[in-house]
């Protein structure tokens, strides 16, 4: 069964994209908490349907940038655009600093909200709901589609991840890898036009994180959706990404294709943090 109606733009009439136009644009971007800076001052474009893994040490900012654009912390300074339009500002009324924008509302930031998906290490999933509930709880009652059509969209996005026998179960019932599966699932049923995934495998048993990457891998070659991944999975980030960018103390040390980055790295920094990966 062809899953490509599950996937497919969630807004009718959406204008077409500007391949000119990055899909996310992070400008001057900086975020501390108390004393510690985690984001200093990053600028970074992302292509429609690029795929891009975000590598480096722990703290040196990749989870904070998927979470300030799944607007679950908000930056201190910079802006960000998906598809050309503001995520953390709004237009103004009567002009406004900020080229006539001014902070965002929760109206605003819950409608941008609706154009990214993202799964986290840890699957949260509702315990108490089934998995074909899981999967269809946030389109109804978010996007407002009906429960027919909410439960079709499930029954295909569950059949992409290869889980289209478990409709019925809870999430105790589950793998670990297959609970992770479900929230790719879910992620996707919003429609989003950009996913995100932050370190998906790292509450995995090393026998289930194959399973998990193959769906990511299948969602990267089939299917425009710009991805961003945060992960230690060095052989998968250079399968799956079209760009490296390797993060060190809040900024982009170094980026590039898989090929180059990996291979033939410029900078001190990223030719020490991949020796020690390797090493261990």
């Amino acid at each position: 069964m062809t899953t490509t109606s599950a996937l497919r733009d969630p807004a009718a009439g959406t204008p077409a994209l500007d391949a000119a136009r990055p899909m996310i644009r992070f400008k001057g971007i900086s975020k501390a908490f108390g004393s510690l800076t985690v984001l200093d001052n990053l600028d970074l474009d992302i292509a429609p349907a690029e795929k891009v893994a975000l590598i480096g040490p722990s703290g040196s900012g990749k989870s904070t940038l998927l979470r300030v654009l799944m607007t679950l912390e908000r930056p201190d300074t910079g802006s960000i655009e998906i598809d050309g339009a503001p995520l953390w500002h709004m237009p103004g009324k009567g002009g406004a600093k900020n080229g006539g924008l001014v902070p965002a509302d929760a109206g605003h930031l819950r409608e941008m909200r609706k154009n990214v998906g993202m799964v986290f290490q840890q699957f949260n999933l509702f315990p108490h709901m089934t998995v074909l509930r899981n999967v269809t709880e946030a389109p109804v009652h978010v996007l407002g589609i009906g429960k027919d059509e909410a439960e079709a969209r499930a029954r295909d996005l569950l059949e992409l991840v290869g889980l289209r026998d478990k409709l019925g179960h809870y999430p105790a019932q589950l793998s670990g890898g297959q609970q992770q599966r479900v929230a790719i699932a879910r992620a996707l049923a919003m429609r989003p036009r950009v996913m995100l995934f932050d370190e998906v495998t790292s509450a995995l048993d090393p026998e289930t994180v194959g399973e998990v990457l193959n769906v990511i891998r299948k969602l990267a070659e089939e299917h425009n959706l710009t991805m961003l991944m945060v992960t230690h999975q060095m052989g998968f980030a250079r399968e799956f990404a079209d760009r490296v960018c390797f993060f060190y103390q809040g900024r982009i040390c170094e980026q590039g294709p898989p090929d180059q980055l990996f291979n033939h790295p410029r900078e001190e920094r990223t030719q020490a943090f991949l020796r020690a990966v390797l090493e261990s």
